[in-house]
């Protein structure tokens, strides 16, 4: 079986949903690998602001189009560069939906009851719309529209990607055995792919435990001060580690915090300052630790703050961004929807 699909380039995608502002598990468990994945396949990044996918639990008109533009502003401001990446709205690319629909006719429905992520939502409490159950074969569409070869994922969306392999799998037995059409991607987990939250659980909108991404100031510090911690009086050992709802083992939240921002030195400087409770003959207290994480955060994100408030200033450079990427990756998109089309007898 002849697969020109081999001879592609590696080809790097993911997308973001834009359902609220960015925080720090954004940034460690997806943007980061995302602006760092540029330089590794410039020129083959694509990365999308899932737009569609929004609508099945956002359904403000006003605050979706503020969304999209405040996901593309901070990918920006962190450092993407859209001469090495591609930056563009999923709706930008109406050829998704198209090739949704060609999907469907193959996936089984059972292959979409198996979803971990729809049941959890339900069990959350979102209103179970057709949308909601249809997300992954959008999602596959997503990645399988560029003939993506790796998609970064977060744990919670690993099995997105077998159900795409699985889709483009029954696509190509049904429609191009001879000459397979759809690329079989694969999943990259990130470095740092769980990100604790004010409460201890993982950081997430839905929750309400997040840290923004571009707070500085007294509203910085009010929002670490919110990180919880247990009763240990100043000047006592502070645990490194505590016991979650789960009953399991888990690192401080304020120092697992800490962790993303510091080298091995300091981390390690740090560890004393928490056993013995005490920093440079001082005591050290819970306070003390979230200060230095409220520094960290500052100073991190300083340089990200800067360009952001140059791109508030100048929207029109962010559309111009995405306007750029769009037209480009609709390129490719329209080049795989036409195989795929005259594949099933849609096209000559």
């Amino acid at each position: 079986m002849a697969d020109a699909n081999d001879d592609l380039p590696a080809r790097v995608l993911s997308g973001i949903q834009p359902s609220g502002t960015l925080h720090l598990g954004n940034y460690f468990g997806a943007m980061r690998q995302h602006i760092a994945l540029q330089d590794e396949f410039p020129g083959e990044s694509f990365y999308f602001i899932a737009d569609y996918h929004a609508l099945t639990t956002l359904r403000d008109a006003e605050t979706l189009r503020h969304n999209v533009f405040d996901v593309a502003l901070t990918y920006l401001a962190c450092g993407l560069d859209p001469d090495k990446a591609l930056l563009f709205r999923q709706s930008d690319v109406p050829e998704v939906t198209e090739l949704s629909w060609l999907l469907s006719t193959v996936t089984g429905m059972g292959l979409l009851e198996r979803a971990h992520s729809y049941k959890d939502k339900v069990a959350q409490g979102i209103k179970p719309v057709v949308g909601l159950f249809f997300y992954p074969v959008l999602m596959a569409a997503d990645i399988l529209l560029y003939k993506s070869s790796l998609v970064p994922v977060g744990k919670d969306q690993i099995q997105h990607v077998e159900m795409t392999q699985d889709m483009a799998t029954h696509f190509n037995e049904t429609y191009a055995k001879q000459a397979p059409i759809l690329r079989r991607p694969e999943w990259r987990l990130s470095n740092t792919p769980y990100v604790p939250g004010i409460d201890g659980r993982k950081m997430s909108k839905s929750y309400g435990n997040t840290l923004p991404m571009f707070l500085s100031g007294k509203k910085l510090k009010k929002a670490v001060g919110q990180v919880v911690t247990d009763s240990t009086p100043l000047g006592d050992p502070l645990p490194l580690t505590r016991t979650n709802e789960a009953g399991e083992t888990v690192k401080d939240n304020v120092y697992a915090l800490i962790e993303l921002f510091c080298d091995e030195a300091e981390l390690a400087q740090i560890r004393t300052w928490y056993a013995a409770g005490k920093r440079e003959g001082a005591d050290f207290g819970w306070g003390h630790a979230k200060q230095l994480l409220a520094a960290k955060i500052d100073a991190h994100f300083a340089e990200a703050r800067a360009r952001r408030d140059h791109y508030l200033a100048n929207p029109d450079e962010v559309e111009a961004v995405l306007r750029r990427g769009a037209e480009r990756a609709r390129a490719v998109a329209r080049a795989t929807i036409d195989e795929c089309k005259r594949a099933c007898g849609l096209m000559s």
